[in-house]
């Protein structure tokens, strides 16, 4: 029996489908995330203030927004809750209470009204080790300086809450102190717990009718899950995608099949390099930025506090840059934008 001749006719006929396929992908309009994004901006990109801008102030305290506030009254405040025990959304970064404050604990374990009548403090970095603190460490900003909540420049009408010691603070109190300001908020708990948060989220969202200034993200895919559960019951609901969702971006984009990427995200929130495996990927790139915008995505990255990273991410066309230093970044911006 004789060997089988390739047919190149049919070869060339497969290769030209394909590629017609793909033209036609490539050629095709991209899907929009939402008709108005209050999050993609032209020139001056967002200043975001990491943790309300955390070597500053004490992360993830009402002081520390007030700060940044102070900075720039336009400013994007970002954010990590968790939920109480008695169900109050607060402020932090952390799960437990050990690292960041004089307390211990998670913080699902606690009630608000506990922490606050018990004047928790929030502002420690203390020192850990094998799950354990060794030593509580006061705050001390970039500049090693211990800082009160009477250091902050308040806005007019507004009085520290305390002398010395920085309260828990609930998202509700930032929504409320802040009505006019864009805010980020990445739940941080996972599972039941995580999902019991985010529905206390959104009813704050509700409550406030803050649909178009929140924005919500999670690392936890479950979180995520559940998110794009509400998302469609709440078409309004603005959020950010997880690592998965950042990647069919990049992929589709590199490969010009963007076309396909549907996800009804806000904001990308992303590193400027993110390594996978053996693999660093660099997303800090203008065609990534590009092909985020033709999707109506804005484009936010963090954690940025060096001056010259800060003027090369604004020059990428970045819609907002998260700082842990909020006076750096408005100077640069004064520099780069004296026209405000």
């Amino acid at each position: 029996m004789g060997k089988r001749k390739f047919n190149w006719k049919v070869f060339v006929i497969v290769i030209a489908c394909i590629l017609a396929v793909y033209l036609i992908i490539a050629l095709l309009p991209r899907p929009q995330s939402r008709e108005d994004n209050p999050f993609v901006v032209e020139g001056k990109p967002l200043l975001i203030a990491h943790g309300g801008g955390n070597r500053e102030f004490p992360d993830n305290t009402l002081e520390a927004c007030y700060n940044a506030y102070g900075v720039d009254s336009q400013v994007m405040l970002e954010m990590d809750v968790s939920i109480t025990k008695d169900g109050v959304v607060i402020m932090s970064h952390d799960t437990t209470l050990d690292y960041r404050t004089n307390a211990s604990g998670a913080i699902a374990d606690w009630n608000y009204t506990d922490l606050l009548e018990q004047r928790v403090d929030f502002s420690y970095l203390n020192k850990i080790e094998n799950g354990k603190v060794v030593q509580q460490i006061k705050y001390t900003d970039y500049q090693g300086r211990e800082v009160t909540p009477l250091d902050v420049q308040y806005p007019d009408g507004v009085t520290p809450r305390d002398d010395s010691v920085f309260l828990v603070t609930r998202l509700e109190d930032v929504l409320q102190a802040f009505p006019d300001n864009t805010v980020n908020v990445e739940i941080k708990q996972e599972g039941e717990t995580g999902i019991k948060a985010l529905h206390a989220v959104a009813e704050l969202i509700e409550k406030y009718d803050a649909y178009d200034r929140v924005v919500l993200a999670s690392f936890h895919n479950e979180i995520y899950k559940e998110i794009k559960k509400l998302y469609k019951q709440t078409p309004q609901l603005m959020f950010s995608p997880e690592y998965v969702g950042v990647g069919m971006l990049y992929l589709s984009g590199a490969l010009k099949l963007d076309a396909l990427y549907g996800q009804p995200v806000t904001v990308l929130q992303i590193p400027v390099s993110q390594k996978v495996g053996p693999i660093t990927i660099n997303l800090d790139k203008k065609w990534f930025v590009e092909t985020a915008h033709k999707h109506n995505i804005a484009v936010h990255f963090w954690t940025i506090d060096d001056e010259n990273e800060m003027r090369r991410l604004a020059e990428l066309g970045a819609d907002g840059i998260m700082t842990n230093l909020p006076h750096t970044l408005k100077a640069v911006y004064d520099d780069m934008y004296p026209q405000g």
